[in-house]
C-alpha cells in the first residue's frame, strides 16, 4: 500500500505546548509543504464577521484595486506583531488569478453554464451547487457581483470578503471555467450574447429584485435559458457567520493563544538565525 504525503500550507502550525504538529508526518518523510494563498488570511475574515464592519469594501474606481492594507484598516488589532495573525496583505491581482484560472476557452459546441452571486465565504453548500450547475453542460462561467451590490440585496456587512478575495476562491474550484469579474445583477440578453451562455441557473436562495423592482432573471426565463438547482445543501454563509459570533469568546481566546505560540516560533527562530551567522 502507497501512503500519500501531507500537503499543508507553509504557516506555523504547533500545538500549544509549541510542539510542531506535523512532526511525526515529517518523520515519516511524508511531508510536503505548499506556498499558502498570500492575502486570504482566516483570522482576519473572521474578525471581519465579529466586528460587523463595512470597511473591507472597495468602493468606486478603487473596488478592485490591490494594494497592502494594514490590520487597523479593516478596524482589526493594528499591534498585533504575528504576521499571521490578524493580517490583511493582498498581492497584485493579475498573478494571483493567472495561478488558478484555467485560461481555457470554450470549445466549439460546448454547452456553456452561467450562474452569478456573491460566492461570500466560499463553503460547501457553494460547491454542491457549483457541482450540480457544472453537471448541466460543458463550460461554467461564475458571475461575481460587486461588493456595494452584494451589500445592496444582503444588508449588514455583507459580503465578508470582498470582490477580490471571492475571485480568488471561486476560481480555485474545479468546477469553474471561467469568472466575470463584477458581473451585472440583472443577467441580460447582451451578457448572455457575448458569452454565448445556453443556460442560466440559480440555487433555492431568494432572488431579490433588481433597483428598479424586475427580476434579475427575466431574460432567460424568457428565454426558456433558466433553470433553478436544488444542490441539497442547507449550508449558507449567514450559518457560518452566526455559528462565529456565538463562539466570539472562544475565537478571541482562541486568537491569543495563536498569536502568542506564533510568536514564541518567530522567536526561536531568530535565535537560531543569530547563532547560524556567528
Amino acid at each position: 500500500m502507497t501512503m500519500q504525503r501531507d500537503c499543508v500550507p507553509d504557516d506555523i502550525t504547533t500545538t500549544a505546548d509549541g510542539v510542531d504538529t506535523y512532526h511525526l508526518v515529517k518523520g515519516a518523510g511524508r511531508y510536503k509543504e505548499v506556498q499558502r494563498t498570500a492575502g486570504v488570511s482566516t483570522t482576519d475574515v473572521v474578525g471581519r464577521m465579529l466586528l460587523m464592519t463595512r470597511q473591507h469594501f472597495r468602493r468606486g474606481a478603487q473596488e478592485y484595486e490591490v494594494g497592502r492594507e494594514p490590520s487597523s484598516a479593516l478596524g482589526l488589532d493594528a499591534t498585533a506583531r504575528s504576521p499571521w495573525t490578524k493580517c490583511s496583505q493582498f498581492l497584485p491581482t493579475t498573478q494571483k488569478i493567472i495561478q488558478f484560472s484555467e485560461g481555457k476557452e470554450p470549445k466549439p459546441g460546448d454547452k456553456i453554464v452561467y450562474v452569478a452571486g456573491a460566492f461570500d465565504l466560499f463553503h460547501v453548500g457553494h460547491l454542491d451547487f457549483l457541482q450540480q450547475a457544472a453537471a448541466q453542460g460543458d463550460f461554467l462561467i461564475v458571475g461575481l457581483h460587486t461588493d456595494p451590490v452584494v451589500n445592496r440585496y444582503k444588508g449588514s456587512n455583507y459580503p465578508i470578503m470582498n470582490l477580490h478575495e471571492r475571485v480568488l476562491s471561486v476560481l480555485a474550484c474545479k468546477y469553474v471555467s471561467e469568472v466575470v469579474i463584477g458581473a451585472p445583477y440583472t443577467v441580460t440578453e447582451e451578457l448572455m450574447k457575448h458569452f454565448h451562455v445556453d443556460l442560466v441557473c440559480h440555487g433555492q436562495t431568494p432572488i431579490m429584485a433588481d433597483e428598479d423592482g424586475s427580476d434579475p432573471y427575466s431574460v432567460p426565463k424568457k428565454l426558456e435559458a433558466f433553470l433553478s438547482l436544488d444542490s441539497h445543501n442547507p449550508m449558507t454563509t449567514e450559518k457560518i457567520v452566526d455559528r462565529i459570533i456565538r463562539h466570539k469568546l472562544e475565537f478571541e481566546e482562541r486568537n491569543r493563544k495563536k498569536e502568542a505560540k506564533e510568536l514564541k516560533v518567530l522567536e526561536a527562530l531568530s535565535k537560531v538565525k543569530i547563532i547560524g551567522n556567528s
